[in-house]
């Protein structure tokens, strides 16, 4: 009887997640530089990733687990990275009267929250807490272009669909609401350096950005796996030799 209880219950748990995935477009794959054996980042790409987060981004969503002073890794210098924490405030202490007190914050301080603490976080958006982002493309199946994909795919609604208060018509979404507004479109973020502002591109930087905060040992990793490969191939073939010339009087 157990058995046949856990059956029914694992049946009707994949029957729902079937309906629910199918009840949203299937994600167009986008070609990534990351990807492969051999991917690694853009580091302007990183940059400009980063000037979306910090001017579309930062305002609801955090990403407790980066250091400012990880930014050096994507190209910044000390100075620049100086400069972006400065900007921002910490609360320290206690001080020498016992009191805490803010102060700028410094490269070795990790990102700033924009709200002190969850229940903040949901009063200031109907509710919905806004997610980390730290992570947020390994939390996510094929995180990349589930994101990236999100991010383009808010669509007027159908005129037989009746979307909830204060939520957003999304083709990507699960049930295909979202609590989160548009948050980019075409020309949103001024680029310094002249790279197109598309929308498109404005999600590809954020997503490349958000991919290395997720994996920022990536390119190291992949490196590593290449020499390992190169290793046991050469390895392999050193042993082939040696088992031939051992064995070769042997009939």
């Amino acid at each position: 009887m157990k058995i046949f209880i856990l059956f029914f219950l694992l049946f009707f748990y994949t029957s729902n997640l079937f309906a629910a995935e199918s009840s949203t477009k299937s994600l167009p794959q986008h070609e990534w530089s990351f990807e492969g054996i051999t991917g690694t980042f853009d580091r302007g790409a990183l940059q400009r990733g980063y000037q979306v987060y910090s001017e579309v981004c930062s305002g609801c969503h955090s990403m407790k687990l980066l250091y400012y002073r990880d930014l050096i890794d994507i190209g910044f210098s000390e100075d620049q990275v100086k400069a972006i924490a400065s900007e921002f405030t910490v609360i320290d202490g206690p001080n020498d009267e016992g009191e805490m007190f803010e102060r700028d914050a410094r490269p070795a301080d990790r990102f700033v929250s924009p709200y002190l603490n969850d229940n903040e976080a949901r009063a200031n958006n109907n509710g919905a807490y806004p997610p980390d982002l730290s992570v947020i493309t390994k939390a996510k199946k094929d995180g990349a272009n589930y994101i990236y994909n999100l991010l383009l795919g808010y669509k007027d609604p159908p005129a037989d669909m009746e979307v909830g208060e204060g939520m957003y018509y999304n083709i990507y979404m699960a049930g295909n609401q979202i609590a989160m507004p548009q948050p980019i479109y075409d020309e949103s973020v001024d680029y310094a350096d002249g790279t197109n502002n598309s929308a498109e591109q404005l999600a590809e930087d954020l997503v490349v950005f958000l991919t290395w905060a997720a994996e920022p040992e990536l390119e190291v990793r992949k490196n590593l796996g290449i020499k390992v490969i190169l290793f046991f191939i050469i390895l392999g073939f050193i042993i082939f030799l040696a088992k031939n010339r051992l064995w070769r009087e042997v009939h």
